[in-house]
């Protein structure tokens, strides 16, 4: 490989293992150039992987650049145990369940999003969550079109993990089964395992009222304690 390589040529025939090795050098060299084409790869793809596990679009989107400063200072000890995709995904899952560990400590210390704040037209009180609105469109809202797909999507928030992030990463992301494996640090079996009752939890949602599992229905897809972390 000439040593001129550019990354348009890396990123057309990326698919072949040389050519990732090369597209890892450059990185591993810091370039800037390589740097910019990941991040142009890879940014809405983590975004929108994040945006479902969190719940939190400004979360998801805080969380997406500490996983490409992760990424930058990491991929030097990166030496090709796994692809190049599924090493940033498992950066990427990391902070997640890292971030949801931290809502749980500190939940009880958030405002809630309903109280009401002294801050309206002649001090009138409003509330919270009127007041962070944020009226403009992001990358993950403006990707999401048609009923259907929103339904989904409302569903899909509602599955417990690890089974959301199985979904995901295995019937919205694609990735192969071995890949979701590596990237949970689990077994084949719990993989598929996970997958089984995901998809059939999401069904479950999809048909019930107002996509509401009813008690007796959901206690069959609680997760023991520990379990996200295995």
């Amino acid at each position: 490989m000439q040593a001129d390589l550019t990354m348009g040529n890396i990123a057309s025939a990326l698919p072949l293992q040389s050519d990732e090795a090369a597209l890892i050098a450059e990185l591993r060299a810091g370039s800037e150039e390589a740097f910019a084409w990941l991040i142009a790869r890879f940014h809405q793809p983590i975004y929108s992987l994040l945006a479902r596990t969190v719940q939190d679009r400004a979360d998801a989107a805080d969380m997406t650049q500490e996983v490409f400063v992760k990424v930058f200072r990491g991929v030097g000890n990166f030496h090709g145990e796994s692809s190049l995709r599924t090493w940033i995904y498992r950066i990427a899952l990391r902070e997640a369940s890292n971030r949801r560990r931290w809502w749980m400590r500190h939940k009880q210390q958030e405002v809630p999003i309903e109280q009401e704040m002294t801050g309206g037209d002649c001090g009138s009180p409003v509330l919270l969550k009127d007041m962070l609105v944020d009226p403009s469109e992001g990358p993950y809202e403006i990707a999401v079109h048609g009923e259907n797909r929103a339904r989904v999507e409302a569903a899909l928030k509602q599955v417990p993990e690890p089974f959301r992030t199985t979904l995901i990463l295995r019937d919205i992301e694609g990735f192969v089964y071995e890949e979701v494996a590596e990237m949970q640090n689990v077994n084949l079996g719990t993989v598929k395992s996970r997958l089984v009752r995901g998809r059939a939890c999401l069904k479950l949602l999809l048909t019930a009222p107002a996509g509401q599992l009813r008690p007796a229905e959901r206690s069959g897809f609680e997760i023991p304690q520990g379990e996200e972390a295995r």
